[in-house]
């Protein structure tokens, strides 16, 4: 009897386990996006491209997507929902900065 449920709880534990191991909490390609982002920023910021304000104003958005990504993963699991806004948010961040990089102003 003790076996059985020796073997039984082993079991349950092993497929846990296994559940835990796969929920899919990774984001690789939002994180390359993300540093990427990061260095056309700063790269704006080497060149004089981006005024201070202008620098301030991305990186707050860079941290929101961040704030995002880390809100989609608390849970255990990225859903591909999750997937599609944080793609969407940081489409939106690059026509961003491509707008603050390449229009008239100089720092």
């Amino acid at each position: 009897m003790k076996r059985i449920l020796m073997g039984l709880v082993l079991a349950t534990l092993m497929i846990t386990t296994a559940g835990i191991a796969a929920a899919n909490t990774a984001t690789p390609r939002v994180h390359r996006r993300a540093v990427n982002q990061h260095a056309r920023i700063h790269q704006g910021v080497r060149s004089g491209r981006l005024t201070p304000g202008e620098t301030a104003r991305l990186r707050m958005g860079q941290h929101h997507v961040h704030a995002m990504a880390h809100r989609a993963k608390a849970d255990g699991v990225v859903t591909p929902r999750e997937r599609a806004r944080l793609w969407h948010a940081q489409n939106r961040q690059s026509r961003h900065i491509y707008r603050l990089k390449h229009n008239a102003r100089r720092a």
